[in-house]
């Protein structure tokens, strides 16, 4: 084999190699959260289709002084919606507040207030910086067992996945509203990254979160009966 060959074949080698990598990860969460995800849908008594849990865990997304971005907002009405369905007694809101003047929970709480969501029945982890320290805090931090997470359809094979890895069971359901966005196509082709590093930190790594505690006890509280 001359030496142009055999280059060009190392090339080739190489190109379906990277390919396998980039894919693996993606294939991974689409496989692993087969059959434990579902659309949002927007005909009345949609939410009969998802299987009632405790606890819905809303992964958090940007948030605009006070106002959630449109994402937001939809995995917020989700949430809603399963509560006043009785599919859940309790919503834990999981999001960024790693800066000052920056808190995703409390807005996502002050949303849902006034959206006539009780109080009592709103939980905060302000230490959600991603999907999984999210998922793993909802176990380790909250003492979740079992839930029902909320958020994009482009994101909910990943968010399901990695909180079954991390000792969950987990139900998904996603909005498919967000299609009509354009950014919701760079979000998507994000997630071939985003997978694989979920991936890494939960299969490979078994990455604690940021802040791993201490233990809470509010989503006990705000499961109780009243």
């Amino acid at each position: 084999m001359s030496p142009s060959r055999r280059a060009l074949r190392l090339c080739y080698q190489g190109a379906v190699l990277l390919s396998v990598l980039t894919i693996a990860p993606l294939t991974w969460v689409w496989l692993a959260s087969s059959g434990h995800r579902a659309v949002a849908g927007t005909s009345p008594g949609w939410t009969a289709g998802v299987p009632a849990a405790p606890v819905a865990l809303v992964l958090g997304a940007a948030a605009f002084g006070g106002t959630p971005s449109p994402m937001l907002a939809r995995r917020l009405d989700i949430s809603a919606e399963l509560y006043r369905a009785g599919r859940v007694r309790a919503i834990l809101l999981s999001g960024d507040n790693g800066r000052v003047g920056y808190d995703e929970p409390t807005v996502m709480r002050d949303y849902l207030l006034a959206r006539g969501i009780p109080g009592h029945a709103l939980v905060l982890d302000h230490a959600g910086f991603d999907t999984w320290d999210s998922c793993v805090r909802a176990r380790t931090v909250f003492g979740a067992t079992r839930l029902t997470v909320v958020t994009q359809v482009f994101h909910l094979p990943r968010a399901v996945t990695l909180c079954r890895t991390a000792g969950l069971e987990t139900f998904g359901v996603g909005d498919d509203s967000s299609r009509v966005w354009a950014s919701t196509y760079a979000y998507a082709a994000r997630e071939f990254a985003a997978a694989a590093k979920g991936l890494l930190d939960s299969v490979v790594l078994d990455s604690a979160p940021v802040f791993p505690g201490p233990r809470e006890t509010t989503l006990e509280a705000a499961l109780q009966p009243r």
